[in-house]
């Protein structure tokens, strides 16, 4: 890479490498949230800190906070951070790279002499990946009020998550009061987890919005039979019912994708019974994991699957229950300032740049509910995450901090005009 960038490309990958090695043994990464290895990888995030002169801090959710003061703390807190926990045998980029990158942000101002009127918190938020509680995005949703108290009694191997929570510095009683009200801002950069950006050649994703979560739970009865001696003209097989209405899922998403808009379908659980060979299946539920950028795209969806199952069971000899919705998040748009700010600094540093979706949650979502957010994302190879295999170049990371970097610069002095024009922030 030909550039002359305001960050440091050869401390980002040292962290990044130093974090990779902090790992269960043959399990490639894996250093989960609520583990000793979770809190090692802290240890090691808040003494990188330190050394680049940050206050550093565990709050209520349990989220590890670097802080470096402003010129002007009464305007507000411009926030750059993700998380450092993984997946089961996950990579070494997911959220690691972002809380590095952030971190960087930090480094470089010190180096260049920078200093900012808001003060600048860079964050490692606890749990944003499914944790042993089987719940996400704790530090995000804490940090914000967010955190549903009923969450705090989920247990796992004699913890509950307010132990978990204590356990990593936080404070789960206060958890209902807090609030971040001093927000200003907040930016997170991420690997793609797709292959869109590595495919068109593109150096930065300027995410647009997180796509909202749908799952939708459908069960189909038929009829046990003896598999050898049942007629196949006088089957009730739940089994095949299913594997139309999989089909036909698939095929009404890919048509929804062809529209403008993220949207993505996918049958990720299925459980048959009796599920035994000789036997003709009786039962199968499913479960639909949806993502769509836009609402109505969800909605039409919705719509369809439940017109849908009502026209396929009686062909198939089967009952079919209406589509239980089993959970739903809505879509979370970026804020369209700070998205123009991303698309100047992109610019700025030369780096070329599409608008696009994120079909996975992230922490941005539950900030964005508070305060102005917004996202990048970095191209990773093959669009490979969530496994050993995952890989980001570091000189892609390097570029996309230095996007954060003109960008929080920008956002400082755009927000203090807000400021001083009584304008309100977050």
């Amino acid at each position: 890479m030909n550039r002359n960038l305001p960050v440091n490309a050869g401390r980002i990958a040292e962290d990044i490498e130093a974090l990779a090695h902090i790992t269960e043994p043959g399990h490639p990464w894996t250093r989960r949230a609520f583990t000793p290895l979770f809190l090692e990888g802290r240890a090691y995030i808040e003494a990188r800190m330190k050394a680049a002169g940050l206050e550093t801090r565990i709050d209520a959710a349990g989220n590890l906070i670097g802080r470096r003061t402003g010129r002007q703390p009464w305007l507000g807190t411009i926030m750059v951070g993700s998380h450092s926990d993984t997946v089961p045998d996950g990579g070494r980029f997911d959220g690691i790279a972002g809380v590095i990158s952030a971190l960087e942000v930090a480094r470089a101002l010190h180096d260049h002499g920078m200093e900012l009127d808001h003060d600048l918190e860079i964050v490692d938020f606890l749990a944003e990946e499914v944790s042993i509680f089987g719940v996400s995005c704790i530090g995000s949703r804490g940090m914000t009020g967010q955190l549903p108290e009923a969450w705090l009694s989920r247990a796992s191997g004699g913890l509950d998550l307010a132990g978990g929570i204590a356990q990593v510095g936080g404070e789960p009683g206060v958890l209902g009061q807090q609030k971040r009200p001093d927000l200003a801002g907040f930016l997170e950069l991420h690997i793609e987890q797709g292959p869109v950006l590595e495919a068109e050649r593109e150096d930065i994703g300027i995410v647009t919005a997180i796509s909202g979560i749908t799952r939708i739970e459908i069960t189909i009865e038929g009829r046990a039979d003896h598999a050898g001696t049942t007629p196949m003209d006088r089957r009730a097989d739940a089994l095949v019912a299913a594997s139309q209405l999989v089909l036909d899922i698939r095929n009404a998403a890919a048509e929804l994708a062809r529209t403008p808009g993220h949207f993505a379908a996918t049958v990720g659980e299925f459980r048959i019974e009796p599920n035994a060979a000789n036997v003709v299946p009786s039962k199968v539920v499913l479960l639909i994991d949806g993502r769509a950028e836009i609402r109505a795209d969800m909605d039409a969806f919705s719509r369809w699957l439940a017109g849908h199952v009502e026209k396929l069971a009686p062909a198939y000899g089967v009952t079919i229950e209406a589509p239980n919705q089993v959970s739903d998040n809505l879509p979370t748009p970026a804020d369209a300032a700070l998205l123009s700010t991303l698309e100047a600094a992109c610019e700025r540093v030369g780096a070329k740049y599409r608008r696009m979706a994120s079909g996975a949650g992230h922490d941005t979502a539950w900030i964005a509910k508070v305060a102005p957010a917004a996202m990048i994302f970095v191209p990773c190879r093959e669009g490979r995450s969530h496994c050993p295999d995952e890989w980001a170049d570091n000189d892609d990371i390097a570029l996309g901090a230095a996007v954060l970097f003109e960008a929080v610069r920008e956002m400082d002095k755009d927000s203090k005009r807000e400021k001083a024009n009584g304008t309100h922030i977050g």
